[in-house]
């Protein structure tokens, strides 16, 4: 008769609930941010982590890359033991940022380029609803007080109103004048979204005395990605995934192909992480420039 609860090895199995690898994240994050595990400090080893909580070592290392995500530890996917971060909840640029989904990056990262007395961002997009929702937390933190840079410059190239748009479009080509509701509809959106954010940046020089340079310049084409360049030493980039969806239009249900921004994923690069990240920020920069500098045009936020 064979023993109970006994493993293939031998050995006893332990009679209480599995530990998750979240439930070891939440154990981890709870010590990281109660002070317990300090900025800078090297965690246990995998090995030790995972007889602690009685897990297996794939679970300790799904539970630290959470954490890492959340950037509170740096070098989780090293041989070596993790690192917690030296501003744990900063997020992690370079080969250590993990890509997450646009409105998780960009927030953040936009918010700590603030920081600095000279402001520079260019982008690259389909509208600028993702860059305006951005921009909302640096604006706080200045409205409170909490910081205050010199000058802010900011330029962005956006699709122009007088070319046919490779996306939105209709899925069926005989859906009649669908086409030309779905181009009114995204005008009406990335001239709202450009105007809302011109506005407020520019309200920074009369109630804080900003030096604040907004300006719009049109492309002649739909931009299958987007970018963001942040003063002169980050890249963040993302490709415009086309999905299938329903939109109302005129209280017609119709399929369209879109690509929701807010949802991209984000790949972040940083100058002076390495060759390939030093590469392509200032890779970056230079088609930005070509584009702002040649075949862009002015740009007038009007229906």
């Amino acid at each position: 008769m064979e023993p109970k609860h006994a493993s293939a090895t031998g050995r006893k199995r332990s009679q209480r609930p599995q530990t998750s690898h979240r439930e070891v994240a939440a154990a981890l994050r709870a010590r990281i941010t109660s002070g317990e595990l300090r900025p800078g400090q090297r965690m246990p080893t995998q090995a030790k982590l995972a007889d602690e909580f009685g897990v297996e070592r794939g679970a300790v290392r799904q539970a630290l890359r959470i954490l890492q995500s959340e950037h509170l530890l740096t070098n989780a996917s090293k041989g070596a033991p993790a690192t917690v971060a030296p501003e744990p909840g900063r997020p992690v640029t370079g080969p250590e940022a993990v890509p997450q989904p646009t409105m998780v990056t960009l927030g953040p990262r936009i918010a700590a380029a603030f920081a600095a007395p000279h402001v520079e961002i260019d982008a690259l997009c389909l509208t600028s609803a993702s860059l305006t929702l951005a921009i909302g937390e640096p604006l706080r933190r200045i409205h409170a007080g909490r910081m205050k840079p010199a000058k802010v410059d900011m330029r962005i190239l956006l699709p122009s109103r007088d070319i046919p748009l490779a996306f939105p479009t209709a899925v069926d080509e005989a859906s009649g004048d669908f086409d030309v509701q779905l181009r009114r509809r995204w005008l009406d959106q990335r001239n709202a979204q450009g105007q809302v954010l011109r506005h407020n940046l520019l309200a920074l020089r009369s109630t804080h005395g900003i030096d604040v340079q907004v300006t719009f310049r049109a492309l002649p084409f739909t931009p299958p990605v987007k970018l963001y360049l942040l003063n002169g030493t980050e890249a963040l980039f993302a490709y415009y995934t086309l999905t299938r969806s329903e939109v109302e239009i005129g209280q017609r249900q119709l399929e369209m192909y879109d690509a929701p921004g807010i949802q991209s994923t984000l790949f972040a690069f940083e100058q002076g992480a390495g060759l390939r990240d030093t590469t392509f920020v200032e890779q970056s920069h230079v088609w930005f420039n070509a584009l702002w500098e040649t075949i862009s045009s002015e740009l007038t936020l009007t229906t």
